[in-house]
């Protein structure tokens, strides 16, 4: 237990190979890190273990933020309370009430909606790709990666597509403190953005009051949250339920897809021949993205509370306490996945990752995010010829221990005839 007290989570060199890392803990299969107060779990049939138990393993554990330093507590403390309360939703809530939320919002994803949206997807990656100026020489995190997720959820929610910039920065600032140390000033424009980003959805729910439309906004203000599914003693939802939801959605479809396309495509990359049998076989594109899942998964984890003195993988847990469920561990198993740190989209148990989490908490996303994967290959199949990583990619990963994601990816692309 003492290996991981001498860890660093958010270390750039534990950031770039965190599965070297966690490799050589898994053996202990449960470990406590003083740093984080916390019990993190590392194997696959623990973390499903944990994640199918709600009642043991709470998610209402309060923030999974890293707070900030001293000097900071006040003025965010102060900007976060001329902003909206942040009532527990999908993410930090608990059956039976984190169902109510879920059910209602899984109607955004379901595949007829998925299926009606996927034109706009494909169109959205044509024109990203059609407008990249000098593509011997591309940045494909700002020009591709991060531009996507957001206009496609942008497009999903029906907001204006002068203010999709706003929510590429919204979903930044929403991340910026999961799972990383960052500093009192940082902390002070998070606060402030999260609370500007509040004030712009109060405005959307307000229009859709005055002029309805078939988006989820309208579905949302329509909805009853009632102790039956009949709807018995129903009740509508609160503004600050109502924009709870959508924050959280607008991360979850944006930040993680994000980290997820540009890891995928330097997988491929670096992965001897893998580009030249996508393009030869492009039905191989399913395969690939649930392989790049398992192995970028850019939700690293969950937090969870023991709501009981409890044990797992013979470790106590004592009632109260943090786990940290680590599911780029469990991705990474070895007594689970032959050859757990290579690319292998012809694995037979290629569905068993757990990169959207498992159980009443599986991502209610997963379809639009191996939407937005699948398309961003079919389309590279088709109008890239090449593409090489260029020689002066450091692969630096974002200084969280949770979403983990490139900052940048430098390509080298050439275009197929058209």
């Amino acid at each position: 237990m003492d290996a991981l007290a001498e860890l660093d989570l958010t270390d750039p060199t534990v950031q770039r190979e965190p599965a070297a890392h966690y490799g050589a803990l898994r053996s202990q299969r449960v470990v406590y890190s003083p740093a984080h107060e916390a019990f993190v779990v590392l194997c696959h049939p623990d973390a499903l273990a944990v994640m199918r138990d709600p009642a043991t393993f709470s998610s209402q554990l309060g923030s999974n933020r890293e707070p900030p330093p001293p000097e900071a507590r006040e003025e965010v403390a102060r900007i976060a309370a001329s902003g909206l309360p942040h009532p527990r939703t999908l993410l930090d809530n608990d059956p039976p009430d984190h169902a109510r939320y879920r059910r209602l919002v899984a109607r955004a994803f379901t595949p007829r909606r998925m299926a009606a949206l996927r034109p706009s997807v494909v169109s959205l990656c044509e024109q990203l790709i059609d407008g990249w100026a000098d593509p011997s020489h591309l940045e494909f995190v700002a020009q591709f990666a991060g531009p996507l997720p957001v206009d496609v959820i942008a497009t999903a929610l029906n907001i204006p597509r002068e203010r999709r910039t706003d929510f590429q920065r919204w979903a930044s600032a929403n991340t910026a403190t999961i799972g990383a140390q960052i500093s009192a000033e940082a902390h002070i424009e998070s606060a402030r953005v999260m609370v500007e980003m509040q004030r712009f959805l109060v405005e959307q729910f307000e229009e859709r009051m005055a002029a309805p439309a078939d988006d989820l906004f309208t579905t949302l203000l329509h909805a009853h949250v009632g102790a039956n599914d009949d709807g018995t003693d129903a009740e509508p939802f609160t503004m600050p339920e109502l924009v709870r939801i959508v924050q959280q959605l607008l991360v979850a479809g944006s930040e993680t897809t994000t980290k997820l396309l540009a890891e995928m495509v330097r997988l491929i990359a670096a992965t001897d021949g893998e580009w030249d049998r996508l393009k030869h076989d492009p039905t191989r594109i399913p395969a690939v993205v649930e392989e790049s899942l398992r192995l970028a998964s850019p939700n690293q984890g969950m937090f969870r509370v023991a709501t009981r003195d409890t044990v797992v993988a013979d470790v106590a847990i004592p009632k109260g306490s943090k786990l940290i469920v680590m599911f780029a561990s469990a991705n990474r198993d070895e007594a689970m996945f032959d050859e757990p740190n290579d690319m292998c989209p012809q694995r037979a148990n290629l569905q068993q990752h757990m990169a959207f989490g498992f159980g009443a908490h599986f991502c209610v996303g997963a379809s639009l995010a191996r939407l937005e994967a699948a398309v961003t290959l079919e389309r590279f199949v088709e109008r890239v010829d090449s593409y090489r990583l260029r020689p002066e990619n450091t692969f630096e990963y974002q200084p969280s221990f949770v979403l983990r994601g490139l900052k940048q990816l430098h390509l080298d692309v050439t275009r197929a005839a058209r």
